[in-house]
């Protein structure tokens, strides 16, 4: 489940706990309109808290993190998706179809690998490069071609500039694309295992049945005919 299905759970589920207890507050003890109202959001408060810790819990227990690494991940996904909308800031500035090109397949594996992270923390281990340094080269490199490219005036070295960084851009995709393979490897060797599993059995439902009456020795000699 994601962090938004977590957080429509919990206010789907506190929004009737929070009702309940002003009418709690209001016509059990009494307590007035507006002190039944702030108790009311307090219960609201602490059983949001509450429940947002359990999911947190189930999450590190699922995925096998401790509370340190957890909450680590989360602080770099916090950082990756800041770092994501620089990139997006940068749409307006490029001044070709190329670039915009490169510039919507860069945002387009950063929010892949994020959303996967997100999915699963553990992956974080498998895109760590990822958010150490390539989407940082990609924000800082995009950053600076969009204010060469803005310049009204291109010498030769400035022009070699442009060409250097967009040509670097597009290995930075490289990598990226690289990353989102890496993310997904053991996604994809559990569904190998799946297969194998799934072919296995299928072949197990197919060997073929002796017919009523046959005894056992007979099936056996039948099958190495």
């Amino acid at each position: 489940m994601s962090e938004v299905a977590h957080s429509f759970f919990r206010h789907f589920l506190n929004i009737p706990i929070m009702v309940s207890s002003w009418f709690i507050f209001f016509f059990a003890f009494g307590s007035g309109f507006f002190l039944s109202s702030a108790l009311g959001l307090g219960v609201y408060l602490v059983s949001n808290i509450s429940i947002k810790k359990l999911q947190q819990h189930r999450i590190m227990k699922k995925h096998q993190l401790t509370h340190s690494e957890y909450f680590f991940i989360q602080n770099q996904l916090k950082e990756a998706n800041k770092k994501v909308r620089t990139l997006n800031s940068q749409y307006l500035k490029v001044r070709s179809i190329s670039s915009f090109k490169q510039l919507f397949e860069m945002n387009r594996l950063a929010k892949r690998i994020i959303s996967l992270v997100k999915g699963n923390p553990r992956k974080f281990y498998q895109a760590e490069n990822f958010f150490y340094a390539h989407l940082d080269s990609a924000v800082e490199l995009t950053s600076k071609y969009s204010l060469l490219v803005a310049q009204p005036v291109k010498n030769s070295d400035m022009k070699f500039a442009l060409q250097d960084t967009r040509d670097t851009l597009q290995a930075i995709n490289t990598v990226m694309e690289e990353d989102l393979k890496d993310v997904l490897a053991s996604d994809i060797e559990h569904l190998k295992m799946e297969l194998d599993f799934a072919k296995l059995s299928v072949g197990v439902k197919e060997r073929p049945l002796y017919v009523k009456g046959e005894s056992e020795d007979e099936r056996k000699t039948s099958e190495f005919k």
